[in-house]
């Protein structure tokens, strides 16, 4: 008879603030769902989840500054990001897909369970 056992791990993170938070857990997200996102990707998907939006010159502003880069390359980046559905357009507001937004506010538990498909099947 087969046992099937499950690993339980207990990862402890202290992060520095909601924009820290956000973007650990989009990284996460990124490496667990195989999605690829850089690291700018990253930081824009975070900085617009506290933020709300993406869509006015001055957030742009705001996070060309915070993070040394250029209005064009946001723009780039937004449109890669609607395309793959991580951004939405919402009554003229870009923003996140409501499925992946959180309060980063708070703490954060996350769960994630990885089932093996490659086990063999004894009836």
């Amino acid at each position: 008879m087969n046992t099937i056992t499950m690993i339980r791990q207990n990862l402890k993170q202290v992060v520095k603030g909601k924009v820290d938070n956000a973007e650990k857990y989009y990284m996460i997200l990124s490496a667990v769902n195989n999605l690829g996102l850089t690291k700018r990707e990253i930081e824009l998907i975070a900085f617009t989840a506290i933020r709300g939006n993406i869509s006015s010159r001055t957030a742009k502003d705001l996070f060309c500054e915070k993070y040394g880069t250029t209005v064009p390359t946001i723009n780039n980046i937004i449109s890669k990001l609607k395309r793959r559905k991580i951004f939405i357009k919402n009554s003229k507001l870009v923003k996140i897909n409501p499925l992946i937004v959180l309060d980063f506010e708070k703490d954060l538990l996350l769960v994630i369970t990885m089932e093996n498909g490659n086990r063999e099947s004894h009836s």
